[in-house]
């Protein structure tokens, strides 16, 4: 089998930061600039397609050989852009570096992964890329200086064009590098499988109303305005808007608040204030919905044939292995609540402000409350929407043989009245006897399965559901006392983790094996294997004392504040988070090929839900019972489908 390592360098006028790399392809003036090709451990060569050169015959027949495995670092950029560009090259036969290194727990990015893996100076992606990308690859400024023109061409600075051409070929160096440094941690054939298809669910992309779009922008940009011009009249300021200015006006009155923050202003409208401040802070919440953004970004990202594409980052989240959002960050989405969806969507779409603004009040939040609904299936399809309940309290339950639990499971019992009944010792029914215990268990059950306390409660909501701070350790207590194997398996996940780090030796929890791996250039890993055969990497483990004086394991991971590659202390609890989600996680990739093998046409997925582009004959049912079979590598884990059909995507 031979390997080719590719990187390309592009140009199109669509901002591929805010349309994504799809929508970025479908631009009229879109081409490759540059082509890097190294066949195997051959010199790495670069075809200057800009200045008329041409693609070897041999390297185009290469790209759809399947005796050849392409590689480059964010394959899915690669292959949708030479398909573009009219090079025929199946997704099967493509594989992807950055994909490599996040599986192994490195961050993504050439740059990061190749600080991180400490890549010599002449294997490092080159520091000038981000200058010489933003002057061939996107449009410039027209200005007297340049001519008027809107585009660099090679011509324009033939000198920094020969640069390009050994940054392009240094990429292809960067990449090939970082492959043979994993090579001794091999993806495996499962997870490849599982890209490929993510690969054409992204480029099956989701349809959206356009209509209902352009509707929430005209009445949100309308409804700014007024919002905008009421909030001058109150404080005379230039930008109410601003967090700045509107927090100095307030200080300026005598409120006491220090900063602008959601949670602060929702604390502060529990209180006494003057009626202008309060209209301000109510002012300020209706201009802080999300609903402008993610209706923009729907705008920006569709393609010519009204769908969006690439709305879904395989491997997103490091630790577990799950997908993250991108663009419309679908993962992410607001709740709706509203009862008459059907007729508030008619409104948005026929511009009704009027109508909205009576009915509804608060047109930001009526926006915000629809954004669901702007994804849509193809025009006679319908959307079958199926989800696995509760899946991490089933997972953690079978991992730590917590029996009460999956009995309630596999009976179709309510978990959260079942967690409450065994947490204060009676009968609890949803809306019947000691129904009012029932919220206790379900944010019990939400929060306190990875070693959290009184704090996880709180930030599950436990205080907006009206139990009191004081209750809190009580809860604790008593959810715990309830689940005892789950506590255990904190400390036994913990007590392993730190004897293999240790000792090198592997540990055994059930179907779950803790390896200390050294790679032959030195690098090592705490890797965690997962029933599935899947691992998780903790790069450059040891052992050390944690903020609180007690022996940890430490490992290298990216600072999601900071983004940069540093030390992380964490502990049994965390551990056993990362293991359940990862888990839960690769249920749903099982579902997600069982349902693709099915026939049907997944077009997005959420969490532990996945989204079917279904024609009419096609039925929730039978999709659900997908989500209900047996796993083979999961023995004895109960799992349940459930979920709806309907004519847009909604919360159900």
């Amino acid at each position: 089998m031979k390997h080719l390592s590719i990187d390309i360098e592009t140009y199109s006028s669509v901002d591929i930061g805010k349309a994504g790399a799809y929508r970025y392809a479908e631009g009229e003036d879109f081409e490759v600039l540059l082509f890097a090709y190294k066949m195997d451990d051959a010199p790495t060569e670069v075809i200057d397609l800009a200045s008329g050169e041409a693609v070897p015959d041999a390297i185009v027949q290469a790209l759809r050989d399947p005796e050849v495995i392409k590689h480059a670092y964010n394959a899915a950029f690669e292959w949708w852009c030479l398909n573009h560009a009219g090079y025929d090259t199946p997704i099967d036969q493509w594989q992807c570096t950055m994909i490599h290194g996040m599986y192994c727990g490195y961050p993504a990015g050439l740059e990061a992964i190749g600080e991180a893996l400490g890549l010599p100076e002449d294997k490092k992606k080159l520091a000038t890329g981000k200058a010489l990308i933003r002057y061939f690859c996107v449009p410039c400024k027209a200005t007297k200086s340049n001519g008027g023109r809107t585009r660099n061409l090679p011509m324009h600075d033939p000198e920094k064009w020969q640069l390009f051409i050994t940054y392009n070929r240094q990429d292809v160096e960067t990449e090939y590098a970082i492959s043979q440094r994993l090579d001794d941690w091999p993806v495996p054939d499962q997870i490849w499988t599982q890209w490929r298809h993510d690969i054409e669910l992204n480029a099956r992309g989701v349809a959206v109303d356009k209509d209902l779009i352009s509707g929430a922008l005209y009445l949100s940009s309308r409804r700014t305005a007024e919002l905008m011009g009421r909030a001058r009249e109150i404080t005379g300021l230039d930008n109410p808007n601003s967090n700045a200015q509107a927090l100095r006006w307030m200080q300026e009155r005598g409120i006491g608040i220090n900063n602008m923050q959601k949670a602060t202003v929702s604390d502060l409208l529990e209180k006494d204030l003057p009626g202008d401040v309060r209209e301000l802070l109510e002012i300020k919440q209706q201009l802080g919905k999300t609903s402008v953004s993610k209706y923009e970004a729907m705008d920006r990202a569709v393609c010519d044939d009204g769908r969006i594409r690439g709305l879904l980052q395989f491997y997103g989240a490091n630790r577990s292995g799950r997908w993250a959002g991108r663009l419309v960050q679908v993962q992410n989405l607001p709740r709706n609540y509203l009862p008459t969806l059907d007729s508030a969507r008619e409104m948005v779409k026929k511009r009704n402000y009027t109508c909205i603004q009576a009915i509804y009040g608060n047109i930001p939040d009526t926006l915000s409350q629809l954004i669901r609904t702007a994804f849509v299936p193809a025009p006679g399809n319908k959307f079958i929407v199926s989800d696995f309940s509760a899946i991490e309290a089933r997972v953690i339950a079978w991992l730590a043989g917590e029996d009460w639990v999956l009995d309630v499971f596999k009976e179709g019992g309510d978990i959260y009245c079942a967690t409450a009944s065994q947490m204060f010792g009676v009968p609890v029914e949803k809306h019947g006897v000691n129904g009012d215990l029932r919220q206790k268990g379900k944010v019990a059950t939400l929060a306190l399965g990875y070693q959290g306390g009184p704090q996880a409660l709180i930030s599950m909501g436990a205080l907006k559901m009206g139990i009191t701070e004081d209750e809190l350790p009580g809860i604790v207590d008593k959810w715990r006392t309830a689940n005892p194997n789950i506590v255990s398996l904190w400390g036994r996940v913990d007590k392993l983790v730190k004897h293999t780090v240790e000792t090198a030796q592997p540990t055994y929890l059930g179907r779950v094996t803790f390896r200390l791996e050294g790679a032959a250039n030195d690098q090592r890993a705490l890797t965690i294997e997962l029933p599935s055969g899947r691992k998780l990497f903790y790069q450059a483990p040891y052992l050390g004392k944690n903020r609180f004086g007690h022996d940890a394991l430490h490992y290298k991971g990216v600072n999601q504040t900071t983004r940069k590659w540093e030390d992380h202390e964490t502990y049994g609890g965390k551990l056993t988070e990362n293991i359940v989600q990862a888990i839960a996680r690769d249920c749903l990739a099982v579902t997600l090929e069982r349902v693709i093998a099915a026939g049907y046409k997944p077009v997005m997925h959420i969490h532990d839900e996945i989204v079917i582009d279904a024609a009419q004959d096609q039925h929730l049912d039978d999709v659900n019972a997908i989500f209900s079979q047996p796993i083979d590598w999961a023995p004895g884990l109960p799992l349940k489908g459930d979920g709806f059909e309907a004519e847009y995507y909604k919360k159900d």
